[in-house]
């Protein structure tokens, strides 16, 4: 399976998939899995009011995606995950504006293809609403 072809829709399915993990071994585990198949995958959790944390998240996206060598230090991966983070958290925004979020980041990478998942409890207290944003580069 390692020398299968993979395109954006199996990255942003991986980018999900590590975003919607419960736990750190479960987290870990599928990384694994991933690595296997040649999709680097980086995670990250998050939580905080959503206006005042939306650099904090691009910021959490890029730090994770080279702590997990799913990117290297050059400008243009980084930008392409903070590109596609921005891309994700604007898709939440009009459901997340005024209220905490909390949650996890999910990034997968293939090649040139770089898929951010952000899944995110959006409200205040147990009164939750939930959400997935998602972004896509190429680098």
């Amino acid at each position: 399976m390692a020398n299968e072809e993979y395109g954006s829709k199996e990255i942003a399915s991986a980018a999900i998939r590590i975003a919607l993990t419960n736990d750190r071994t479960t987290e870990k585990k599928l990384q694994q899995e991933f690595l296997q198949t040649g999709i680097n995958t980086a995670a990250v959790d998050y939580g905080g009011e959503f206006i005042s944390s939306v650099m904090k998240i691009v910021e959490r996206a890029v730090v994770s995606s080279k702590r997990e060598g799913v990117i290297s230090e050059s400008h243009a991966e980084q930008g392409a995950v903070a590109g596609a983070t921005r891309e994700a958290i604007s898709q939440i925004m009009p459901k997340a504006i005024g209220l905490n979020v909390g949650g996890k980041i999910g990034i997968a990478r293939y090649k040139d293809h770089v898929s951010v998942a952000v899944f995110f409890g959006i409200g205040l207290l147990n009164l939750n609403e939930v959400s997935i944003g998602l972004g896509h580069r190429v680098v």
